[in-house]
């Protein structure tokens, strides 16, 4: 049965003609690939739609798949791809993120039952800066940030997705992280202010 194969194996199902094969690996995969489009993205429909072009994108290169990596870090370096295109789309016709009104539905976490209305807003409220601060991150520190932080990827596995050295991605991450902290703190120090 599909469900029961690995990744590498579906890939073959697929190739081999099995209609239902590539839907499976979409399955498996759509929520993560979203969180990662949503996390360089910062939009909510971009992020949706860098996933649609990511899997189509891997069904119409499916052949292309040499199984030299996991079918994880090959979809994960097409999504990275994906984001990459609509980042420099974007900048083309001057558009960013920070620019668009702040979308409170895709940001926000849902607060237990029990909480105060007063702790939820502020959690939301700390969400939203964080998510604001790392979109802010130029390109490469926020693919690494993204993969490591949020998408919990080893480095190896953000190494292969984004065909960099393994020594580059653990650079990355750490000065991603130390202007994750200045960002965070110059945003705290404003928030003071007013």
């Amino acid at each position: 049965m599909v469900t029961q194969a690995g990744d590498e194996q579906i890939v073959e199902l697929a190739l081999s003609g099995d209609a239902d094969a590539f839907g499976e690996i979409v399955r498996r995969w759509e929520r993560k690939i979203f969180a990662l489009t949503y996390g360089m993205l910062g939009r909510e429909e971009d992020a949706r739609d860098a996933t649609q072009e990511t899997f189509l994108a891997a069904f119409r290169n499916l052949r292309g798949f040499r199984g030299e990596a996991k079918v994880s870090s090959w979809l994960h370096r097409i999504a990275v791809n994906q984001c990459i295109s609509r980042q420099r789309r974007a900048k083309v016709r001057g558009e960013t993120a920070l620019e668009d009104e702040l979308e409170a539905d895709g940001a926000s976490y849902f607060a237990p039952a029990h909480e105060s209305p007063a702790h939820a807003a502020e959690a939301r409220q700390q969400t939203e800066t964080v998510r604001r601060a790392v979109v802010s991150l130029p390109t490469e520190l926020r693919q690494v940030i993204v993969m490591k932080e949020f998408e919990e990827l080893t480095f190896q596995e953000i190494s292969s997705a984004l065909d960099l050295p393994l020594s580059t991605v653990k650079s990355r991450l750490y000065t991603a992280l130390r202007q994750l902290r200045l960002r965070l703190a110059k945003m705290e120090r404003e928030a003071e202010v007013r």
